[in-house]
């Protein structure tokens, strides 16, 4: 089986399995979420003429005045009585401006003597401080696209345009299993030959910020049958995650337990380093990664394959994480036939990769706050060399 392109397998796990179905929720409870459709204005924002200003409404071709103050317009007001020539009526930020006044007379340029107003400082040009009616959206504008991930700034858009629901994408259900005899829970006790079980808790911080419903199904030890009972009771998520025992030892168990319990193996082998040995199938409705054993590996496929994953069946319209141009600041050596995914952090002069690229290198991974992405075949960079990265952070 030849290596397998990163950017095709993207692809062909993508192809794997549509967007989850869509759900109505509160506005409350789409936070983070890709909605599942377009979302057009319900009503018109500003809903009508409103002040930007403190101050008072006055018609502005009547500046300097004099003007007679009439009355008051403060935000939440309803009706107001049209001003009449030569009348001002006192405006507060947000409030409505009355038929007749087309401008706002700040009230730090305003002298005012009982209900008798005057200018005090420049020209005032018509419509000065007004928030003119629709000038933010119509009623039946687009205000979101289908695919559009939900921050506060959507939420209140959303909002202001008249929704108290939004339809999203069904939060994908992910299930975690962790392999290896040798695995032992985060704090336990360490017998000789024991490693703790870092992957789990990692790829779980790597989830936490997605809309995810995640089961750790815990340490499965390197037994066929215990491997398929387990891939059996992780079949009803939507996403199966692995770690460790996808390579070819006699230990790696991972893929015949997966095709035992009815799986089917879609790539195995990817022309990338780290991860290489990552595998991707289908085991009933469930989609299934195995991800490599070694912590860097875990963490850069993880960050490659699973964490889009969930995006993609969440319904985001960009489930690739975004790339950057930087400049480089430390020298890089050729590539060989893979292309090289290097930890790195952004210093002031530029990427600086960390000193150890090898893929159980935890504490050089936690120095990383970028990776640069190094095509195959590649020759030799310099400091100042342009260099493509994929922010961590």
């Amino acid at each position: 089986m030849s290596l397998l392109p990163v950017a095709e397998a993207q692809a062909r796990l993508f192809a794997l399995a549509r967007p989850l179905p869509a759900e109505t929720v509160a506005v409350g409870a789409a936070v983070g979420r890709w909605l599942a459709d377009d979302v057009a204005a319900l009503r018109d924002q500003p809903w009508t003429d409103l002040s930007a200003m403190d101050g008072y409404a006055v018609r502005a071709a009547e500046h300097p005045g004099p003007w007679r103050i009439v009355g008051e317009s403060a935000a939440g007001s309803a009706t107001l009585s049209p001003l009449a020539p030569g009348d001002a009526c006192r405006i507060f930020t947000g409030a409505p401006v009355p038929p007749g006044a087309d401008s706002i007379l700040i009230q730090e340029n305003a002298a005012v003597d009982g209900d008798r107003l005057t200018a005090s400082a420049d020209p005032l040009p018509a419509a000065r401080h007004v928030r003119r009616h629709a000038s933010d959206f119509a009623c039946g504008a687009p205000l979101l696209r289908r695919g559009s991930r939900l921050g506060p700034a959507q939420i209140a858009l959303a909002v202001l345009g008249g929704r108290g629901e939004l339809p999203v994408g069904r939060r994908p259900r992910v299930a975690l299993l962790s392999t290896g005899n040798e695995l032992v829970p985060p704090g336990a006790p360490m017998p000789p030959g024991a490693l703790p079980s870092s992957n789990a808790p990692m790829l779980a911080a790597m989830l936490a910020g997605l809309p995810c419903e995640l089961t750790d199904l815990g340490i499965i030890p390197d037994d066929l049958d215990a491997m398929v009972a387990a891939f059996e009771s992780a079949a009803q998520a939507d996403i199966i995650v692995s770690t460790g025992g996808a390579s070819v030892g006699d230990h790696d168990l991972v893929r015949p337990a997966f095709a035992k319990a009815g799986g089917a193996l879609d790539f195995w082998k990817i022309r990338m380093r780290p991860g290489k040995p990552l595998m991707a199938g289908t085991l009933g409705d469930a989609l299934f990664l195995g991800l490599p054993g070694n912590p860097v590996s875990a963490f850069v496929t993880g960050t490659l394959f699973m964490a889009p994953l969930v995006r993609h069946l969440g319904g985001a319209a960009n489930p690739l994480p975004p790339t950057a141009d930087a400049i480089l600041a430390s020298p890089l050596p050729a590539t060989g036939d893979r292309d090289d995914y290097l930890r790195a952090w952004r210093g002031a002069d530029g990427v600086v990769s960390v000193t150890s690229q090898d893929s159980a290198a935890t504490a050089a991974m936690a120095m990383a706050d970028c990776l640069i992405l190094r095509p195959a075949a590649s020759p030799p960079a310099s400091p100042g060399d342009r260099v493509a990265i994929l922010p961590l952070t």
